[in-house]
C-alpha cells in the first residue's frame, strides 16, 4: 500500500499531514513551464524509443482502459498529446509524463522545485512523529523523482509515502480522501490535506478532514471560503488537532531565489 507507515500518535493529536505539490510545496510555474513541455516534446520519441517493451505496452493498455476503446501507438500519441495540450489529468499522460521526466531526472536536465520552509516543516513533523505523505495527480514515480532531486537535496528520506490518481483516485472526489485515510489507519478528523486548489479542499473536508489553502506570494487567486489560508507552510508546524483551529497567514515566507 502507498501509505502503510503509520506514526505514533504526536503530543499535538494531529496523525499525519498530506500535501499537494504544485502552487503548494513546490512553483506551479516550474511545473507548466518546465516539466510539462520536457515531457510533450519527448511523447513521440519515447513512444517510438521503447516500442513493444513493457513500458511501451503499459502507456498503450492504460490509455485503451481509459477510454474504453482500443488504441495503436499513433491514435494513443494523438490522445495523448490532446489531454496534455488541455492539462487534462488522465492516468495514461501522467504515467508517460513520469517516465519521461525519470530520464530527466537521471540525465541531470531535470529538477524538482520545493519552497525553502517545507523542507524544515518536514523535518519537524517527523521529529514529533507526525507522518508525512504527497497527493498529487502525478504518477507516485514522478513525486519521488521530484523529490529525490531538489535545491536541497534528496528530500524523499522526510516523506512516509505518496499517492496518485491510481492508488487514491480522483483529488476532486471526496471517496479519495476517505481511501487514504483508510489506507493510513487514522480518523479524517486527525489528518490534515494543504493544497492550492478549491476543488481538492472541499473534497478532503467532506471526507472530514482538516483542510488548509496555500497562497504563495505572487499567487493573485483569492482564498477559498471555508478554508484558513497560509502563505507557507511555516504557521502549520505548530499547528494543534485534530479540529480546525484558526491558522494565521505567514506574511513574511522566506524567499526563493530559484522560483520560476
Amino acid at each position: 500500500m502507498p501509505g502503510s507507515r503509520q506514526a505514533q500518535a504526536p503530543e499535538n493529536g494531529l496523525r499525519a499531514v498530506v500535501l499537494d505539490i504544485e502552487g503548494t510545496t513546490g512553483s506551479l510555474s516550474h511545473v507548466r513551464d518546465v516539466l510539462f513541455p520536457y515531457a510533450r516534446e519527448r511523447f513521440a520519441p519515447w513512444l517510438a524509443a521503447h516500442r513493444d517493451t513493457a513500458p511501451w505496452k503499459q502507456i498503450l493498455d492504460a490509455v485503451t482502459t481509459h477510454t474504453g476503446t482500443a488504441h495503436d501507438e499513433a491514435s494513443a500519441l494523438a490522445l495523448l498529446e490532446q489531454w496534455a495540450d488541455a492539462d487534462v489529468k488522465a492516468a495514461p499522460l501522467k504515467t508517460l509524463q513520469g517516465l519521461i521526466w525519470s530520464g530527466g531526472y537521471a540525465a541531470g536536465e531535470l529538477y524538482g522545485h520545493v519552497y525553502p520552509d517545507v523542507p524544515p516543516a518536514l523535518e519537524h513533523w517527523k521529529t514529533q512523529g507526525t507522518g508525512r505523505f504527497i497527493y498529487s495527480s502525478g504518477s507516485v514515480a514522478a513525486q519521488q523523482d521530484w523529490f529525490g532531486h531538489t535545491a536541497h537535496g534528496d528530500l524523499r528520506p522526510l516523506l512516509d509515502g505518496y499517492f496518485d490518481l491510481t492508488t487514491a483516485g480522483p483529488k476532486a472526489d471526496a471517496d479519495s480522501y476517505r481511501a487514504i485515510a483508510a489506507d493510513l489507519g487514522h480518523a479524517p478528523a486527525d489528518l490534515l490535506f494543504v493544497s492550492d486548489v478549491g476543488a481538492e479542499l472541499d473534497a478532503a473536508a467532506e471526507a472530514g478532514w482538516q483542510t488548509v489553502v496555500v497562497r504563495r506570494p505572487g499567487d493573485e487567486r483569492a482564498t477559498v471560503p471555508g478554508h484558513e489560508a497560509v502563505a507557507s507552510l511555516a504557521p502549520l508546524v505548530s499547528r494543534p488537532g485534530p479540529g480546525r483551529p484558526t491558522v494565521p497567514v505567514d506574511t513574511h515566507p522566506q524567499e526563493d531565489p530559484s522560483d520560476e
